[in-house]
């Protein structure tokens, strides 16, 4: 006999495996309608305002940014779409199983009844009962013909059972096939979309590289800018944190913080992953660190934040209760503001109006101030960081699905 303790094991690990594929199935879907929605958001924020005519390299960089979204959504899509070609083939191989053992049931409950029509009368029962040759005999054979219509009645169940687990998987199946054709579906869909968007950017590519020297040197000194601007907010949260140590008598790297803003600080840590958003609706255009640059491979793109594309006039959120460090300006660019959080700070930059001071306690999601419109290219773009001190940290790693 099957030892019942292993029987239990196995029957837990099967729980446990299905439940773990319908949790990754579960996470690809909801990664899909993520991605389809940052596609139609990008199609809406960057590819809508034709009135704005934008340099070939803005309308590549632009393209580079909706490629890798569908590039991200097709290898999702293909992943749920072999997850549910592995779940059809399990139910295929139940579906064959059960059916053997339907058809088996079957055959020996019909062997049943034709053994229990042939003797079937109420006289040859009697007779069956009545030849005993003693009382205990007797009551032996009554019991005998109570279990055997017992078992007869459990056995037409039974069949009853495996019907409908049949029926069941058979639906379930028809659902995961009808689910499959759509996926690979929507799926050619996007590879069509896919590559006349690689051909438009292949010969925008080809355009510019004749001028690729001049690109380059033009990249370079716009990163030279965006570096300058980061090496100014460091500069001003060292600055914030020696304040903040010559207040307290003390000397070193990190904020000296009072017990309300130790709070702050732990409360910022706790909710890492799912701070909201500091813009309502967007989508990440530029990521965090090193990258290389979609024309001119030869050049990295260093960010210490994220540039996230916005509906026009969007209002900029906190995205945690804090207090204003500062609300800065350099030479050339628009203002920006710094919220402190303990030992975090978030920087806000790129902004066409500010609406709080120095100095000013925030709430999370309180705004504070409007994304700044390119009257030229017509983009919005919010540039977004996240500091730990004077550290950037990616956030992606923060901010709720970014």
């Amino acid at each position: 006999m099957f030892p019942r303790h292993l029987l239990s094991f196995l029957l837990i690990c099967f729980i446990t495996t299905a439940w773990g594929q319908d949790s990754r199935q579960e996470k690809l879907k909801q990664q899909r309608k993520q991605l389809q929605q940052e596609i139609k958001q990008i199609n809406t924020l960057l590819f809508t305002n034709t009135k704005k005519k934008k340099s070939a390299l803005n309308e590549v960089e632009d393209l580079a940014v909706k490629i890798n979204l569908r590039e991200r959504l097709i290898r999702v899509t293909n992943e749920e779409a072999n997850r549910l070609t592995q779940q059809i083939n399990v139910n295929q191989r139940t579906i064959d199983r059960q059916r053997k053992a339907l058809e088996t049931l079957k055959a020996d409950y019909a062997d049943m009844i034709r053994y229990s029509y042939a003797s079937k009368s109420g006289q040859s029962r009697l007779m069956f009962l009545f030849s005993s040759e003693s009382f205990l005999q007797a009551y032996k054979r009554f019991q005998y013909l109570k279990q055997y219509a017992a078992f007869r009645k459990k056995q037409g169940l039974l069949i009853a059972q495996k019907t409908q687990t049949l029926q069941a998987l058979n639906k379930t199946l028809l659902t995961q096939k009808t689910r499959k054709e759509a996926l690979v579906k929507e799926n050619r869909a996007v590879q069509n979309s896919l590559s006349e968007e690689r051909l438009a950017q292949k010969e925008l590519v080809t355009a510019l590289k004749k001028r690729e020297r001049s690109l380059e040197s033009q990249i370079r000194k716009k990163q030279k800018q965006i570096a300058a601007y980061d090496k100014e907010i460091q500069r001003l949260i060292r600055a914030a944190i020696a304040a903040s140590n010559k207040a307290a008598g003390k000397n070193k790297a990190v904020f000296t913080l009072t017990p309300e803003a130790q709070l702050i600080d732990k409360n910022f840590t706790a909710n890492k992953g799912k701070l909201p958003w500091p813009v309502e609706q967007g989508v990440v255009t530029l990521g965090f660190g090193t990258q290389t640059h979609p024309v001119v491979k030869t050049t990295k793109i260093q960010s210490n934040g994220v540039t996230i594309a916005t509906p026009d006039n969007a209002e900029v959120r906190a995205v945690f209760k804090g207090k204003v460090m500062q609300v800065f300006s350099f030479k050339g660019s628009n203002p920006g503001v710094l919220i402190q959080h303990g030992n975090y700070i978030t920087s806000y930059s790129n902004l066409a109006a500010v609406y709080v001071k120095k100095g000013q306690t925030i709430e999370a999601k309180e705004v504070i101030g409007k994304v700044f419109t390119h009257p030229n290219t017509g983009k919005s773009e919010l540039k977004f960081s996240v500091f730990q001190n004077t550290t950037p940290v990616n956030p992606k790693g923060w901010v709720y699905r970014m």
